[in-house]
């Protein structure tokens, strides 16, 4: 019903964890890029709202560590522990009976620039190259009447994926609502924010509620 106003979902593959610690991780990664036609994964435990748990795996080498990390129960994996450089990442104790595996959204850095010796302004960096926004809406309103709130980005510090810190502690991360007009044009917000209440419609929505997505920079 959605797609064709170009409001899609991002393919899964649901796995139980004891699969992932009894069966052959090579196996399972190229069944993953295989089914989910990506060449990095995104890992995240099922039925759970947060970073908790949240990778992005690049070789089945990354997807060792993190099933060692589900084995051993760790509460977080270290920074760089992964193929490329990353942040700390906290773990969810226990561990989850199932994850989900996605492909990974490529989207490009969005960066406040720290301040020059004979400037007091900081800037925004965004290289532009990468025509996805990964956005955060919310939505109030009635059943069938859902109203939709101008989208939000998170500037993060690093990595690829937001930080618990970053996504949920006050003064971590930096939140531009509505994106700028450098980044994404007033044409496409609109299309967005009416593509979220079309979304929000169709699932019944009511009172107040979040949508996460990916937007088209150029078509919302």
């Amino acid at each position: 019903q959605l797609a064709s106003y170009g409001i899609h979902t991002i393919p899964k593959d649901v796995r139980a964890r004891e699969e992932l610690l009894k069966s052959s991780l090579v196996d399972i990664w190229n069944d993953l890029k295989a089914k989910l036609q990506t060449e990095t994964v995104c890992v995240k435990p099922a039925r759970d709202g947060c970073s908790t748990g949240v990778a992005r795996l690049r070789c089945p080498e990354d997807l060792e560590v993190y099933a060692n990390a589900l084995r051993g129960t760790l509460p977080r994996l270290p920074a760089n522990c992964l193929s490329k450089a990353h942040g700390v990442i906290e773990m969810p104790v226990p561990p989850p009976e199932s994850l989900i595996f996605e492909p990974f959204i490529e989207t490009d850095e969005i960066i406040i620039s720290n301040k020059s010796w004979n400037d007091s302004t900081r800037h925004l960096v965004w290289k532009g190259e990468n025509e996805w926004l990964e956005v955060t809406v919310g939505v109030v309103g009635k059943r069938g009447e859902m109203h939709s709130l101008n989208p939000s980005i998170t500037v993060k510090e690093s990595g690829d994926i937001l930080s618990l810190e970053e996504k949920f502690q006050g003064g971590t991360g930096i939140n531009l609502t509505p994106p700028p007009a450098t980044i994404m044009s007033e044409d496409a917000l609109q299309k967005c924010k009416s593509c979220i209440e079309m979304t929000a419609n169709t699932l019944g929505l009511e009172g107040f509620s979040r949508i996460d997505a990916f937007v088209n920079v150029h078509s919302g």
